[in-house]
């Protein structure tokens, strides 16, 4: 071959080195993350990316992210779930039920894996554990058992405590398992139940010189609700309270009862969610199938 063929023929080559490798990099999949703004979200979302590099999913490399939080306001969940399906993620990641529903009521066909839900059956977010249909699945690790436990626990630490208020977040769909749990242990062990349903702020503000009044003995906090917020109150009137996240012993409360939570994300992702990302990740609009 002459040599100003051999360059030719060299240059040739080089310009499609490009193309080949573009043609082998894998496609870059978008994981949209819609969380409620709850003490114990930021410990999801450290030990979420980090269990998926595990996995060999790298966000810039194989994957990236759309994070979305609803600061605080739960009534913008619903808008935030929109705008993740406007820009076509391929699967979604709520984070406590109010955005697990959100997420499912905007979309029925991007998959939808819940990080930490309440009573997914009873919240109509699966048809059943085994089969959940449609296009949601994911851990149900935050169920209404954990709040009748509550109830026990406050029995053990103050055997005198015979009436424990309920504050319960009205718009969000666990609120009435949550609730009715507890109830059904306030039967089993002789306490009355007082249930206070929180729409905004002020009632929530309101709901402590109540308790005060009824002289309630304790209070258990749905964890939805503004906890940094419950917790200070509690202390300002002096009301021994228990809720699900561990920020809220750490805010001052009586106790926090729940499962460590980054060993859960982890346990998830790493045993029985690891098929299911990898296929996700594949071929998103098949996963649930």
């Amino acid at each position: 071959m002459r040599r100003r063929d051999f360059i030719t023929v060299l240059g040739g080559a080089a310009a499609a080195w490009p193309l080949v490798a573009r043609a082998q990099q894998p496609k870059m999949r978008t994981i949209g993350v819609l969380v409620r703004a709850a003490p114990g979200w930021q410990r999801f979302w450290k030990s979420f990316p980090e269990v998926l590099r595990e996995l060999g999913y790298i966000e810039g490399q194989n994957i990236r992210f759309e994070f979305r939080s609803d600061e605080g306001q739960m009534s913008r969940l619903s808008e935030l779930a929109t705008e993740l399906v406007r820009l076509k993620v391929d699967v979604i990641v709520p984070w406590l039920t109010p955005a697990a529903v959100a997420a499912k009521q905007a979309t029925r066909e991007i998959p939808i894996v819940c990080a930490l839900c309440g009573d997914m059956v009873g919240t109509g977010l699966v048809e059943s554990l085994a089969r959940p249909g449609g296009n949601v699945t994911g851990s149900s690790s935050l169920n209404p058992e954990l709040a009748a436990k509550a109830v026990d626990l406050i029995r053990e630490i103050v055997p005198s405590a015979h009436r424990v208020g309920v504050l319960t977040n009205a718009p969000d769909p666990f609120s009435k398992q949550f609730l009715k749990q507890i109830q059904l242990a306030g039967e089993a062990t002789g306490t009355v139940i007082d249930p206070i349903m929180i729409h905004t702020t002020k009632e929530l503000e309101a709901a402590f010189p109540a308790m005060d009044i009824s002289r309630a003995d304790a209070v258990i906090v749905q964890p939805s609700l503004p906890t940094k917020q419950v917790a200070q109150l509690a202390l300002s009137y002096r009301i021994l309270a228990i809720c699900t996240f561990r920020d809220f012993a750490y805010d001052g409360e009586l106790m926090a009862y729940f499962a460590d939570e980054a060993e859960m994300y982890h346990g998830v992702a790493l045993s029985r969610g690891c098929a299911s990302w990898r296929c996700l990740l594949r071929t998103a609009s098949e996963t649930l199938r």
